[in-house]
């Protein structure tokens, strides 16, 4: 994709009303906080926001007409009278469904069973988020580049080097090259190499992670085509990204950092990502699996003792 054509080709539809909460538990840590108001309006009391009007859910929430559409158009839709449909949607979607039975964070004193329910409970809701936020359009285009690709170059750190790595591998077992980067010196080092025809793919959850960020500046300069998976959709790191795959994450609390929550919702991506490229290079990507399976096996087998 040419990066004139990449503004029009960038732009979410709307989102869907089941996934309006999602949108907004991800868009709320980046916004004012008086569109925060709003958001968590909408999202907490989806059927009485929907029967108000503009100036009602401004009065409602303490702002101004002007923040109410500043914040519907954030969160994806053209003006309040779409905002409006979708609330009344989500009512619906949540009338038809039935309440969680573990909201609660986890505390010092937790049971062991208990973390394990509430964190199953969270990385649950991270997936669902994230699943119903991501924009398949923007989803494919990547598949589409990375699966004709010369040389794939990845970069990340910390948590988010680990999910990097992963499909590093997972791309390399079916026959691409990929190069997982996290040494920031290396990966700028790398970018200057990359080409029209190669791909770069920065992973950060906050998208403001100038390890991550500079390499994929100097690839976006020299042609590649550039793929941006994070959790803030407005951040800088989209400034320099073809493709952006918007990840959501569970709350952070005392015990559960965002490293987790990210962790969880990125893998989730980069598996869609994988997945993708696979189908599309079957012919090529079936041998390739099956010769590393093979590779491999004689080491899952027991040794007799």
């Amino acid at each position: 994709m040419t990066r004139d054509l990449k503004e029009s080709f960038s732009a979410e539809s709307p989102p869907a009303p089941a996934a309006l909460a999602a949108k907004v538990r991800t868009l709320a840590p980046s916004m004012t906080r008086s569109m925060q108001r709003v958001a968590e309006a909408v999202a907490g009391d989806p059927a009485g926001c929907a029967a108000l009007t503009v100036t009602g859910l401004a009065e409602l929430t303490g702002t101004s007409e002007a923040t109410v559409v500043r914040t519907a158009r954030l969160l994806g839709y053209p003006g309040y009278r779409d905002l409006r449909l979708a609330l009344a949607g989500l009512a619906a979607h949540q009338q038809s469904g039935r309440a969680p039975s573990v909201t609660a964070d986890i505390t010092v004193d937790d049971p062991i069973a208990d973390v394990v329910a509430k964190l199953a409970y969270d990385e649950q809701q991270t997936l669902a988020d994230t699943a119903a936020g991501l924009d398949t359009v923007q989803l494919g285009a990547a598949v589409a580049a990375a699966a004709t690709a010369r040389r794939i170059d990845i970069y990340g750190v910390g948590a988010s080097s680990l999910v990097g790595q992963d499909l590093a591998q997972k791309l390399a077992r079916i026959g691409l090259i990929a190069h997982p980067h996290t040494d920031p010196h290396l990966a700028v080092t790398n970018a200057v190499q990359l080409r029209s025809g190669d791909v770069a793919i920065a992973i950060t959850h906050s998208g403001s992670t100038v390890d991550v960020i500079e390499p994929l500046r100097v690839a976006f300069d020299h042609g590649a085509t550039t793929i941006a998976i994070t959790g803030r959709p407005d951040g800088p790191v989209t400034q320099y990204a073809d493709h952006v795959l918007t990840t959501s994450t569970a709350r952070e609390t005392e015990l559960r950092p965002a490293a987790m929550s990210s962790r969880t919702s990125q893998l989730l991506v980069v598996d869609c990502l994988f997945i993708g490229v696979a189908q599309r290079t079957y012919e090529t990507a079936a041998p390739a699996l099956a010769a590393s399976y093979e590779a491999l096996a004689h080491r899952h087998t027991p040794r007799p003792r």
